[in-house]
C-alpha cells in the first residue's frame, strides 16, 4: 500500500476528462478529498475508493511546508 499525506501529487488509474492524471491531495480523513492539477476540479471519494483508484505517487509534499 502507498503511504501518502495532504499536498502530495499522485496518479490516478483513470484520467479526469480535462486530459490530466496528476492530482493533489487536499484532504485526509476518513474521506479523500483531491484536486486536479490541469482544470482544479475537486473530488471527494472514500479512502476504500482512493485506495483502489490509485496508481502511484508522484511526488511527496515537503514537511516542512506545513
Amino acid at each position: 500500500m502507498a503511504t501518502y499525506d495532504k499536498g502530495d501529487i499522485v496518479m490516478m488509474k483513470k484520467p479526469h476528462p480535462c486530459g490530466t492524471n496528476r492530482w493533489q491531495i487536499t484532504r485526509v480523513g476518513a474521506d479523500i478529498k483531491i484536486q486536479c492539477t490541469g482544470c482544479g476540479h475537486l473530488v471527494m471519494m472514500t479512502r476504500q475508493k482512493f485506495d483502489k483508484g490509485l496508481k502511484k505517487v508522484l511526488e511527496h509534499a515537503d514537511s516542512a511546508d506545513e
